[in-house]
């Protein structure tokens, strides 16, 4: 007769406030030894919440933990270390002028007198056992983010987890390191090692995982066997109605080219060559993504176009129905004023894109303000702005008065983006939009963008999801390393071939317009 398998950790009646707001409402939850446990739920669901009182972040208001059959109190993520339970979470905790085996030993008792040679072969031991990839004496300022989230992993390991939860650990992965990742996990599943896996992508918690948790509002809404659900129903129970997964791409509204860059080369803060003799034509009336790795050039490419980086040589011009304007080397107010509608959703919501103290109506003005020809500022179009966004976005916020700060990330990316697209743009930029937003907050951005695509206007799109870029965009630009190695159709390419130009340019292949 088979044995039931052991639950590493139970959680039984789990709750937790911030002031008025029930983050948890009484969650019961179970992680086997030897399984893959993926949580699932909208963005405000509780999911956070509850692998913080794991990794002990957070104390549960009332409820119990359970670790291996034996009832714990986890007031530490010390308590946590000790009881086996690691947190690999999405932002690395390292430090970049140490080595990875530094890393990996930092913190613990006796770490500043160590036996290199030892942990060497004690890394590359671990290492071996579980498919990892790691060079303990390499810089982590040398490394990839695959390998930094290997390094993250492995101190883990290295300090006796058998119970690893991670958070969004495939968001800036290519295909490629994303399969390699999912190997690891599985050589721990069989090692006995218990594993919890937050993520949004619908797709890998189909691939990865045993058993899904459904949270919303704060509640376990259900726990299903992998094998018996699908996208759909994961979805629907998340949200809590139908929503439909298919994102509709619309033929090209128009063939007009709207924005041209020619050999256009920039530099960091560091003065290291962020972006490398990139050029490209971007047609208005249809979607182009950009895809690369992170730190390829993303943000200068987003910020030389707006007006907020300079370059250091090439030329960027738009190109209007009567005239074309170069626009290199001018400031966002010097672009506006030459009568260009140029707007940029920048990566940063609450620090560049937006006032975290102010309120929606002084954010709509950052936008709109001009110089009033009286003393006293108008408030009233920005606030019926204000209130039209909420109506037609969906946007929950106790009014148009509440400061954005107090919204969750959906909510304040809708705010973002509908005051970007008020302004009828000719050229629109959007960075990493979607990024931390759930499941229907997602889609609601991608009906925003393709309304904008078919409207004639030019979208450029910087995501992370391949996925969605093949979906959503028309064409994909790829970056790699500042340059671009490669631009193609996004119907008849595939994710392997841009995970491959992500992290590969070829040199004999021209790339250009």
């Amino acid at each position: 007769m088979k044995s039931k398998p052991v639950d590493a950790i139970r959680i039984k009646n789990a709750c937790k406030s911030f002031g008025s707001v029930l983050a948890n409402d009484c969650v019961c939850l179970s992680v086997r030894n030897g399984e893959i446990l993926a949580l699932l739920g909208e963005n405000g669901s509780g999911k956070t919440t509850l692998v913080n009182m794991l990794s002990g972040i957070y104390f549960p208001d009332s409820g119990s933990i359970e670790v291996n059959g034996k009832e714990v109190t986890i007031r530490s993520p010390k308590d946590a270390f000790d009881l086996g339970i690691g947190m690999i979470h999405q932002h690395f905790k390292l430090v970049d002028v140490l080595t990875a085996a530094e890393n990996i030993v930092l913190g613990l008792p006796g770490s500043l007198r160590i036996d290199r040679s030892a942990l060497n072969a004690e890394i590359r031991a671990i290492s071996k056992r579980y498919g990892l990839e790691v060079e303990p004496e390499k810089m982590i300022y040398d490394m990839s983010v695959s390998e930094k989230q290997t390094v993250e992993i492995l101190k883990v390991l290295y300090r006796g987890a058998s119970i690893l939860i991670l958070d969004e650990p495939t968001a800036v992965l290519t295909p490629q390191e994303t399969d390699k990742l999912f190997n690891i996990l599985r050589n721990m599943k069989k090692d006995g090692k218990a594993i919890i896996i937050i993520t949004h992508k619908l797709n890998e918690v189909l691939s990865i995982s045993d058993r899904v948790s459904i949270l919303r509002k704060g509640r376990l809404i259900d726990t299903v066997e992998t094998s018996t659900t699908n996208a759909q129903e994961l979805t629907e129970m998340m949200v809590g109605r139908f929503v439909s997964l298919a994102i509709d791409r619309a033929p090209c509204a128009d063939t007009e080219q709207r924005l041209r860059l020619r050999s256009v080369t920039c530099r960091n803060a560091d003065g290291v060559k962020a972006l490398n003799n990139v050029s490209f034509t971007l047609m208005a009336g249809e979607i182009l993504g950009v895809a690369g790795i992170a730190g390829s050039g993303q943000k200068e490419l987003c910020e030389v176009i707006s007006g907020l980086h300079p370059i250091e040589e090439g030329k960027i011009s738009l190109v209007l129905r009567d005239r074309e304007e170069k626009i290199s080397g001018l400031s966002p107010s010097e672009i506006a004023n030459r009568g260009v509608s140029l707007a940029f959703v920048p990566e940063d919501r609450l620090g560049m894109g937006l006032v975290a103290s102010m309120d929606m109506v002084d954010n709509m003005m950052l936008k709109s303000y001009k110089d009033p020809p009286g003393f006293f500022v108008d408030r009233k179009p920005p606030k019926e702005m204000a209130e039209r966004l909420i109506r037609r976005l969906e946007i929950v916020t106790p009014g148009t008065s509440t400061p954005v700060r107090r919204l969750s990330g959906g909510n304040v990316q809708k705010v973002l983006l509908g005051r970007e697209i008020a302004s009828n743009p000719s050229v629109l930029i959007a960075a990493y939009p979607v990024r931390g937003l759930d499941i229907n907050s997602s889609y609601t951005v991608y009906d925003l963008l393709n309304e904008q695509k078919q409207k004639g206007v030019a979208v450029l799109y910087i995501g992370e999801d391949l996925d969605v870029l093949l979906e959503l965009c028309d064409r994909i630009l790829v970056l790699c390393g500042g340059r671009v190695s490669g631009i193609v159709d996004a119907r008849s390419t595939s994710k392997e071939e841009i995970g491959m130009m992500m992290v590969h340019i070829d040199e004999e292949k021209e790339v250009g317009a």
